[in-house]
């Protein structure tokens, strides 16, 4: 796989500790090349004409369950792709409520991007409760 520096990436297909340790290693230097580039540490996503933001609970989210599976470390490979397109599905649904992390949320949107040789990805956005911000919450692969 290549990203926008032309260096090649090779993403580990297995299932080993070690497979999903690279994994979790590449989706890191991903995000943090992503805040690199993008100081404001946020994106304007058209279907929901509003920024989604990257924060430290983004990048956990996304490491711990794209690390996982081999197409979801692909598709965080588009990172700034699936934040800027992605389309809401269905209805905003209410956070987990035994799940701590989505505690800060008013609302969790599930979105999708189409992923060339991928397939759909699903992007979820909490939205804050006091100030409505939204902030990307997780971003894995739809197995079809």
């Amino acid at each position: 796989m290549e990203t926008k520096e032309n260096k090649i990436i090779e993403v580990p297909m297995g299932d080993t500790k070690e497979d999903i340790k690279a994994r979790e290693s590449i989706i890191s230097d991903v995000y943090r090349s992503w805040y690199e580039a993008n100081p404001s540490k946020a994106a304007y996503n058209s279907n929901l004409k509003d920024y989604i933001n990257v924060r430290f609970l983004s990048i956990n989210e996304t490491v711990h369950h794209a690390s996982m599976s081999y197409l979801s470390t692909l598709a965080v490979l588009q990172l700034d792709l699936i934040l800027r397109n992605a389309i809401q599905v269905g209805k905003p649904q209410k956070p987990k409520p035994d799940n701590k992390n989505q505690s800060e949320f008013s609302q969790m949107l599930i979105m999708e991007c189409q992923l060339v040789g991928i397939g759909t990805a699903k992007l979820t956005v909490g939205v804050k409760k006091k100030t409505g911000m939204k902030i990307q919450y997780c971003i894995t692969a739809i197995s079809t």
